[in-house]
């Protein structure tokens, strides 16, 4: 599926607002009354910076009222004033602070679309960032890596994305490659380098960069594959599966001739780690081998491989899976996507799935539009249906046309209140359980008869 790389629409606001770096943040915070405070020194920069934003003392509070907060209770002018509060919070002394300010940033940009806010403070934003990713230690890395993400979701793809890139791109790779940083921090900068650079990218070059960072990190699992016991997972087997689904997105985006390379270096690699005994390893390869053979045969429609019979016979197999050995979630989970894996490259089908968000509808009906979007909404979270309505970038990924235009009244009538949503999900499990009951009521009787 081509991506389609149009501009925004011409951005208010230009290159001048937001002031820059920490300077402009620490700025903000402080006021004409405060004095200028350094981040990360050992003045009490949490003091002065908490006081200013009167009634916002716990950052964390705001990840937890979520969207619902938003939209029910708070007008535009409280949550930008909360988000004026966050970001100053990012140069806060504290890192349980500063982790809380970053995630609560991630969590409104998940939740509501804030260009015009956003695009005024976007080199504040990235420079907090920057300092996080540099300085910051595990959890407060992943929440960095993570606001990145959603600041380019927001942005769209454009001059403000491609700085943001520019800046915090070989930051990124050099987290991704260092062996001694944590390996959940790698694992979640794998994922926002690759989203990032989907998204913001107008150069080739950085493109296969990024691409061949990613490949060495997952290919290391590659290693193994004459091991006759399979692939043994390790600690950073999480890692190689981010880079992994990363690299298999930015292939969709690739010219013709890029994806034949790829397709000749990997195609016969990729089934060795379909033998891992790590479940999420087996449908990450899986998955990139449904799209590849998709976009083989986009390429070519007569494309053929070789080792086509033992290839669906190791699907099949792991389609069927019933393997005493493994936890019956996990043989229900991997079972449920090799059906559609062993279709996809046996039977060139594909089981269309539809997304409801507000009035609309989008049907997924291939693998580079299904793991397209699993990617993103894995990203963006509850947040995922409300910019599909919305935002202008992601509309134009699924092909989905301008944002419908609602009015206020059409919009209330959609809501459904926080009480009526548990009374509908209590009933919804009541009817699950009776149920459950009739059919193990059956299974007894059939027990007895026998």
């Amino acid at each position: 599926m081509p991506k389609n790389k149009k501009r925004n629409t011409p951005h208010r606001g230009g290159s001048g607002g937001g002031g820059t770096g920490a300077a402009a943040a620490t700025a903000v915070a402080a006021g004409s009354q405060h004095r200028n405070v350094q981040p990360f020194s050992d003045e009490d920069a949490s003091i002065e910076t908490m006081s200013h934003c009167s009634g916002y003392s716990d950052p964390s509070s705001f990840a937890e009222d979520g969207p619902e907060v938003l939209d029910e209770e708070g007008t535009q002018e409280d949550l930008e004033y909360k988000l004026k509060g966050l970001i100053d919070l990012t140069l806060d002394k504290s890192a349980k602070t500063r982790q809380a300010a970053l995630e609560g940033i991630k969590n409104a940009m998940s939740s509501k679309m804030l260009y015009e806010f956003i695009l005024e403070r976007r080199m504040t934003l990235t420079d907090s960032i920057e300092r996080c990713l540099k300085k910051g230690k595990s959890d407060e890395q992943c929440a960095a890596a993570a606001l990145a993400c959603v600041l380019c979701i927001q942005l769209g793809p454009g001059i403000e994305s491609e700085e943001i890139l520019k800046t915090l791109g070989p930051i990124l790779k050099k987290i991704i490659c260092d062996g001694t940083t944590s390996i959940q921090a790698r694992q979640t900068c794998a994922t926002c380098f690759g989203v990032c650079c989907f998204i913001a990218t107008d150069d080739i070059t950085e493109l296969y960069s990024t691409l061949e960072c990613l490949e060495n990190i997952f290919t290391k699992s590659y290693l193994k594959e004459k091991d006759p016991n399979g692939i043994c997972s390790t600690p950073t087997t999480v890692l190689h599966i981010s880079s992994l689904l990363a690299w298999t997105l930015l292939l969709t985006i690739c010219p013709i001739n890029e994806v034949k390379k790829k397709l000749e270096m990997h195609l016969h690699k990729l089934p060795s780690l379909l033998s891992c005994d790590d479940v999420n390893m087996r449908i990450a390869a899986g998955i990139s081998l449904a799209l590849l053979f998709e976009l083989a045969r986009g390429m070519d429609n007569d494309f053929f491989y070789e080792d086509m019979e033992s290839l669906t016979q190791m699907l099949r197999a792991l389609a069927t899976d019933g393997n005493k050995h493994r936890a019956k979630v996990d043989k229900r989970k991997q079972r449920s996507v090799f059906r559609d894996i062993l279709r996809a490259v046996e039977e060139r089908d594909f089981p269309t799935e539809t997304v409801k968000f507000g009035p609309e509808r989008m049907y997924i009906d291939c693998w580079v539009k299904k793991h397209t979007y699993d990617i993103f909404k894995e990203v963006l979270g509850s947040g995922m249906q409300y910019h599909l309505q919305s935002n202008e970038f992601l509309r134009n990924v699924f092909e989905l046309g301008p944002p419908v235009m609602l009015d206020a009244a059409t919009l209330k009538t959609m809501k459904i209140s926080r009480f009526e949503r548990h009374l509908y999900n209590s009933a919804a499990f009541k009817a699950r359980t009776k149920a459950r009951s009739k059919c193990r009521d059956k299974r007894a009787d059939v027990g007895e008869f026998f």
